[in-house]
């Protein structure tokens, strides 16, 4: 649904959903395949979503690191990280993900990411930007903090790709990234993905479809005015 909506329109405001999350966060990918079956289940409540931004690493590099490495860091190892990816890579199945962390070759910053997604807002495609991020990363293994694919994503969801490309090499809207990360950490938000409903109510992680449609009703149905 269009952000806007005229004075002119009758019919309920839609309610707003943030939703911060970060595209090298895999539990974020699976968060929005439940949150799209949430609001597939509560047709009848209109609603915009807003996507913000997250770190899950805010230590990396701006060019990355090499997967393997960071593997090691974080995990110890290969065999350790395959461990703990299993359950994600089992709970993706689920929701039709089928995620390949082996063709991953680098860890990203994700700050430009974070831009693209923001500057998606304007076109009214922050989803379908999302969606595209996850998927390259997650699926096709591509370089996150390789300018030309985030100018080929950009123009896989319409935008205007040639824009971009001169935007990505500025400072453009790092202050703003910066500012709704604080912002985030301000609220007291300590993992994602998170969805913050009306302002009002936060569901943190990953939740079921059935929890998620439950605050979504809810604060539909105590929503003021």
């Amino acid at each position: 649904m269009d952000a806007e909506t005229s004075d002119a329109e009758t019919g309920p405001q839609p309610m707003q959903i943030d939703v911060i999350s970060d595209v090298m966060c895999p539990w974020c990918y699976i968060g929005k395949r439940r949150l799209e079956k949430a609001l597939a289940s509560v047709p009848d409540i209109p609603v915009v979503l807003r996507w913000l931004p997250y770190q899950l690493d805010e230590t990396l590099p701006r060019e990355g690191k090499d997967r393997q490495a960071y593997l090691n860091e974080k995990f110890g190892g290969a065999e350790r990280a395959e461990a703990v990816y299993a359950p994600i890579v089992a709970a993706g199945a689920q929701e039709g993900i089928p995620f390949a962390f082996e063709r991953i070759k680098k860890s990203p910053n994700t700050l430009d990411c974070h831009r693209l997604i923001l500057w998606s807002r304007a076109d009214g495609v922050q989803s379908e930007m999302a969606e595209r991020l996850f998927q390259l990363y997650f699926v096709e293994g591509a370089d996150l903090t390789d300018p030309q694919v985030l100018v080929g994503a950009a123009a896989d969801v319409g935008m205007m790709s040639d824009l971009v490309a001169e935007l990505l090499p500025t400072d453009s809207d790092f202050e703003k990234i910066r500012k709704d990360l604080d912002k985030a950490h301000a609220i007291g938000v300590t993992g994602v993905p998170c969805f913050i409903i009306d302002e009002r109510f936060m569901v943190m992680g990953a939740e079921k479809p059935e929890t998620i449609a439950a605050a979504i009703k809810h604060a539909y149905e105590t929503k003021a005015g």
